[in-house]
């Protein structure tokens, strides 16, 4: 399980930083939609780190510990960033949506001022909604021994320790969480509604596939990233189970962050251009 766990973190590690070091490097990637995939790269090597050498550290010591600050600590950068992911997401869909639907304005709308305030946007709201989530679930008592049943330090299994009714907690997390998912997403869907809408309008099929070929590695990710969220935190309670939630949990904290810069690269040709 080291092996695998240290073989996944290196991949997705040594891909982010090295997008975000190609996109930094490069002049002809240098538009606004490359910003947001490099700070999208950035975002996903800081995510996958909160809990990847923690984890190793567990599995090659044998001594599976964690303090109660080390524990907050890495709730809370876990749900922000994950959180935070989610709406650069949207904010990558509008990206798309200025791109293809109002080309000639493109670079006046996505100016590097409105680039920088969407993605600093992402990270309050993000830190902000863990914030509350982490506040409440560490102002309850804990139950000794604390054990938490998973790979890192989870919301769930950090509630399950309490002594006392959670809730409140659990319907705050369907509250926030629920209202998080829906906002991020339907901002994404009615973007590629309006993108789609455009794209019929081109006559050619060469041109409506060119101007959509932009949008399907966004696309990917997007489904991956929030299908495994929804399928880990919004099922119902009698399909819930501790293993499938761990596999769930090590899907999108590991896998989709060394899976992004797979996607957003193999179908890009500018991308492809830059690396030789």
């Amino acid at each position: 399980l080291f092996i695998l766990f240290l073989l996944i973190y290196f991949i997705a590690l040594v891909g982010n930083l090295g997008m975000v070091v190609l996109i930094g490097s490069s002049a002809q990637l240098q538009s606004p939609m490359y910003f947001f995939l490099s700070n999208l790269s950035l975002l996903d090597a800081c995510y996958s780190s909160v809990v990847a050498p923690k984890t190793l550290k567990n599995l090659l010591m044998g001594k599976k510990t964690i303090s109660v600050i080390g524990c907050a600590t890495q709730l809370y950068f876990f749900i922000g960033l994950g959180t935070t992911e989610c709406f650069l997401l949207a904010a990558m869909a509008y990206d798309r949506y200025v791109a293809i639907c109002k080309p000639l304005l493109y670079l006046s709308i996505m100016s590097h001022r409105v680039c920088m305030l969407l993605v600093v946007s992402s990270y309050v709201l993000g830190l902000l909604h863990s914030w509350v989530h982490t506040e409440f679930a560490f102002s309850l008592p804990l139950c000794q021994p604390a054990k938490v049943n998973h790979f890192y330090c989870d919301l769930m299994p950090v509630l399950a320790l309490s002594c006392i009714d959670t809730r409140v907690n659990r319907c705050l997390i369907f509250g926030l969480g629920g209202l998080v998912e829906v906002v991020t997403i339907l901002a994404v869907l009615v973007s590629y509604i309006f993108i789609l809408a455009a794209v019929s309008r081109i006559s050619s099929a060469q041109g409506r596939y060119k101007a959509f070929s932009t949008c399907t590695s966004h696309l990917a990710g997007v489904t991956i990233f929030h299908g495994s969220i929804l399928a880990l935190n919004f099922r119902p309670g009698s399909d819930s189970n501790l293993s499938t939630d761990k596999v769930f949990s090590v899907f999108y904290s590991l896998m989709v962050p060394m899976l992004n810069p797979l996607i957003y690269s193999l179908r890009n040709r500018e991308v492809k251009n830059a690396l030789r």
